[in-house]
């Protein structure tokens, strides 16, 4: 169904209509490369977030979790990200088949600061980066290497709106619906949930490295 709203923005100068243009310590913030400041917060980060775009202009977000400081500096203008076991889609390594372009979003527990690095990516099998992105002495089968354009640290705003890390703010999950529930569902498979439950679980225990 197509809604029908009072205004629709399409163009720049409608959008700066609404949106004053920023200022100059925003505007200025951005850098091209990864200094000793994104080093540092990129080596406390257990967790990041990768976007990428298909060959049909779709989209994709995927998450990326090890240990703090996983994603190596290789120099300032190369970070090394391991691809460690999943579900075999590799979403997001068939999207840079055809656009390598790529954006990241890492985030620190605890912390409300975040920082944004875009830049283009390559699918890498190299023998020792792979070793020295090894866990518990299982190396990643394939590494993504992105080349950096930009990077910049981003404001708390919304993570301060969220309190996203404050667990007296959380929601009530429990009728949140689990992967397994949609897996089922979604995928119209004869398991049923607490099977597959069983299932989810067997994976993550024998299969997280």
């Amino acid at each position: 169904m197509q809604h029908v709203f009072q205004e629709e923005i399409s163009t720049r100068a409608q959008l700066r209509a609404v949106i004053n243009e920023p200022g100059r310590k925003v505007s200025q913030k951005a850098i091209d490369h990864i200094d000793e400041i994104c080093a540092r917060f990129i080596a406390a980060s257990p967790f990041l977030v990768v976007a990428t775009r298909g060959g049909d202009g779709r989209l994709d977000v995927s998450p990326k979790g090890d240990p703090a400081g996983f994603v190596a500096v290789l120099d300032r203008k190369t970070l090394a990200i391991p691809d460690r076991l999943g579900n075999n889609r590799v979403d997001g390594f068939e999207n840079l088949l055809s656009d390598p372009a790529v954006g990241l979003i890492f985030m620190i527990p605890g912390n409300g600061d975040t920082l944004r690095v875009s830049g283009t990516g390559r699918i890498v099998r190299d023998a020792p980066l792979q070793e020295r992105l090894a866990i518990n002495g299982r190396p990643p089968k394939l590494v993504l290497v992105v080349e950096v354009e930009e990077a910049f640290m981003h404001c708390p705003k919304a993570i301060v709106r969220s309190h996203l890390w404050q667990p007296d703010h959380w929601s009530d999950t429990a009728d949140v619906p689990t992967l397994a529930e949609a897996m089922v569902t979604h995928g119209r498979l004869g398991e049923t949930v607490p099977e597959m439950q069983t299932i989810i679980e067997n994976d993550g225990r024998q299969r997280l490295y």
